[in-house]
């Protein structure tokens, strides 16, 4: 039988981990032991109350430089991400407002909106706690270092495949490295936009945007340049810990 817990965790887990690759999330607050363990997965997606937020950088803007530019960094942080916490509270706002009032009629319109900007918040809380300062993340350690080479080879196997996953995806979106909660392995998925062409059931535990808001200001239309640097801003520490935690817990 699951202790309480990892009962919350999985429940906590099936809702936002969906929400992080494929939909949007109308969860009531959760309560203080499933807060903690979502921000094992999603660092700072809420705050303490269980209101959506922005998480504060751990690290200064220009130390990602030259991978990832200072002004780069503060736009894509505080504009862009913003505007995705700024959409799925006005997008939850909504459905509770059309549930309120029993008209549903522009239902879907509210639930694509809490999809595009609650998968695009979660993966970017993923994204930050994932990369920091040039030179100084370290390697895979534990658990991930022995799962990256079960299920890719090795590390150099992953990062090849991940690159791929990277720079061919179609238009805007991302590349992931998960956890098949019901495979119980390392996969690595892209996701058009931020919600599309992903699976139900991963757990994101390193991603890297290739929105052109990422890397343009630097690489202008060159993403397969942008997506060959990325590497060296990898925190793999924080990413060993992330996958540690995650494993722990299902």
């Amino acid at each position: 039988m699951l202790d309480t817990s990892r009962r919350e965790f999985l429940g906590a887990a099936a809702v936002l981990g969906a929400a992080a690759v494929a939909t949007g999330v109308t969860a009531a607050t959760p309560t203080p032991a499933t807060a903690a363990a979502l921000s094992t997965i999603f660092p700072g997606a809420v705050d303490a109350n269980g209101v959506y937020q922005l998480p504060p950088l751990a690290y200064p803007v220009d130390s990602l430089a030259p991978v990832i530019d200072a002004a780069t960094m503060s736009l894509h942080h505080d504009k862009h991400h913003l505007g995705y916490v700024k959409g799925l509270i006005a997008a939850e706002a909504a459905v509770a407002e059309a549930r309120a009032a029993g008209k549903f009629d522009l239902l879907d319109h509210h639930l694509a909106k809490a999809a595009f900007h609650g998968a695009g918040h979660f993966l970017h809380c993923v994204f930050w706690d994932s990369i920091g300062p040039v030179g100084q993340g370290g390697a895979p350690e534990g658990d991930l270092k022995k799962d990256l080479d079960k299920e890719f080879g090795s590390v150099d196997g992953f990062l090849a495949q991940f690159a791929a996953s990277c720079t061919s995806v179609e238009g805007s979106g991302w590349g992931i490295l998960g956890y098949s909660v019901a495979a119980a392995k390392l996969v690595v998925l892209q996701s058009r936009n931020h919600q599309l062409q992903t699976q139900w059931g991963i757990l994101p535990i390193l991603c890297n945007d290739v929105w052109e808001h990422a890397y343009y200001l630097t690489y202008q239309n060159r993403r397969a340049d942008y997506v060959k640097a990325f590497p060296q801003v990898i925190n793999w520490k924080r990413v060993s810990e992330r996958y540690a935690l995650i494993r722990a817990k299902v």
